[in-house]
């Protein structure tokens, strides 16, 4: 860190030396203060798990810890001063959470926004031709509205546990699960996230960095 040595004449005979230490100033659009931005949208917890999981992997990336957009949403200041925005996006009966949009608003207003990387979470991609931009519905259309043009863009399966859901949000689910031919079984409980893919996410996250 450079220093500087003023002289103080004035204090002459006795010249006293004094030390000030210069703090460069970096900017939050130029230089990035720090690498991986990384939040999430949850309600049942299994997205939650995957950041937490990518946070992990990416341990060596200046990644800062996963954030709750519905408790703690993000400034677009915040977002500026990322080098990578990831987001973990839940689906919840067709849609992706409330607080997801609004996300991806401030995300959009950006005059330079970093390179995103998005993850949306849906039980539809528990086959595996569902899982990509295009395959799955959900992850498709949340890019078209909100006209995005992420660096890495995968949907991932979550977790179907009946018993955790009150009786509303079970039947519910169930219906769903009928109508796509999954199982209804009350007692049902499946993770269905496939780890090893969650881990080459974080991969290409990483690579982003680098590049």
């Amino acid at each position: 860190m450079p220093r500087v040595r003023l002289l103080d004449a004035l204090q002459c005979p006795t010249v006293r030396i004094f030390w000030l230490d210069v703090v460069p100033i970096r900017s939050s659009t130029t230089n990035r203060p720090y690498g991986v931005a990384l939040y999430y949208a949850t309600r049942d917890g299994q997205s939650r798990r995957i950041a937490e999981h990518i946070f992990a992997r990416l341990a060596e990336s200046e990644a800062l810890a996963p954030q709750d957009i519905a408790m703690t949403p993000p400034a677009p200041a915040d977002l500026a001063a990322a080098s990578v925005v990831v987001l973990v996006a839940a689906v919840r009966y067709g849609k992706h959470l409330p607080e997801v949009d609004r996300f991806l608003a401030a995300y959009r207003s950006l005059t330079s926004p970093p390179p995103l990387a998005l993850a949306s979470v849906n039980l539809t991609a528990r086959k595996p031709a569902k899982t990509t931009a295009t395959g799955n519905v959900y992850l498709r259309k949340l890019i078209a509205r909100h006209r995005l043009a992420p660096a890495v863009a995968v949907a991932f399966a979550g977790r179907l546990d009946y018993r955790r859901y009150n009786w509303l949000d079970r039947q519910i689910i169930r219906f769903i699960m009928l109508l796509t031919r999954g199982p209804t079984g009350p007692d049902t409980n499946i993770e269905y996230t496939v780890w090893p893919a969650v881990d080459e996410f974080a991969t290409r996250i990483a690579e982003r960095l680098k590049a």
